[in-house]
């Protein structure tokens, strides 16, 4: 798996890179915007189903932050909630075949951690004055101070690289699969394909294996079946080049590394987010 690529390079301020993340970023931003202004306009007392669901959502979306935020820091749920859809519908895009993931670059999650870093020192800063938020890295100087500042930076670089990390790895361990299947569907159709008797008796089991698996309604005998049907037809029509194998298998790992590790990896994310800058924006008494 290579990085992503450089479509163009913008002659302003010594060059400026288009690459794929930026592309996908770029259209994962529009998106939004537009989803955000067809399902906003036309508000009604007597709402519709799309009014419903998008209040729904919304409301959902402002209990969770106050739930974990407070309902004094309500008010930044419409970050959180542009932080958890950019996330997700980043690594979500990659699944088009046509853009790559913006989170499987380290650039855009550490982007991202970084402005929670930001958010996190301004809100301490308005919350106990400048000399206030420096007094957590000088008292005691001994000890506290590296402590602190390992805090700090690592912060940011625990978010960033948790994010990027299972968003990249499931793409390499996707890729590698592909590979793999591919290769194993060259192996097994040249073994059976140097005999016409052995591509008929597979070809015989995999009838009787999907046969009897329609009739026991057994999954597993299903797909044997299939495997073993397409295995011996294609060895005698001699489509030894025919990747066959990932057909089906590489949907089902897709299902756990694209869907649920973007979905989830989001939502930690968006967590993180909220219960770092929630630390940092304390009750007025607390502070």
């Amino acid at each position: 798996m290579n990085g992503p690529k450089i479509y163009c390079i913008l002659p302003l301020f010594g060059g400026i890179p288009i690459t794929q993340t930026a592309v996908s970023s770029f259209v994962v931003m529009v998106c939004l915007c537009v989803a955000g202004i067809l399902l906003g306009r036309n508000l009604q007392k007597r709402p519709s189903r799309r009014q419903v669901l998008v209040e729904k959502g919304v409301s959902m979306l402002y209990g969770m932050v106050e739930d974990t935020m407070g309902k004094r820091n309500a008010y930044w749920t419409p970050y959180i909630g542009a932080l958890f859809l950019s996330s997700i519908c980043g690594s979500y895009i990659g699944m088009t075949g046509i853009f790559r993931s913006a989170t499987a670059d380290l650039s855009t999650t550490i982007t991202w951690a970084l402005m929670t870093s930001f958010l996190c020192w301004g809100c301490s800063i308005r919350a106990n004055g400048f000399l206030g938020w420096l007094k957590g890295f000088t008292e005691p100087i001994v000890v506290m101070t590296p402590m602190n500042l390992v805090s700090e930076v690592a912060q940011p670089l625990s978010m960033a690289f948790r994010h990027f990390g299972n968003i990249a790895g499931g793409s390499v361990l996707t890729s590698l699969v592909y590979s793999a299947l591919a290769t194993l569907s060259a192996l097994l159709l040249g073994l059976v394909g140097k005999s016409v008797i052995v591509s008929l008796v597979v070809l015989a089991i995999g009838i009787l294996l999907l046969v009897n698996g329609l009739r026991a309604k057994k999954m597993a005998r299903k797909i044997f079946g299939i495997v073993f049907l397409a295995t011996g037809l294609l060895a005698l029509l001699g489509l030894s080049g025919v990747p066959y194998l990932e057909v089906g298998i590489p949907g089902i790992l897709s299902l756990y590394f694209d869907v649920f590790s973007g979905g989830v990896q989001a939502l930690v994310f968006s967590l993180l987010t909220m219960v770092y800058v929630g630390n940092a924006c304390p009750p007025p008494e607390e502070a």
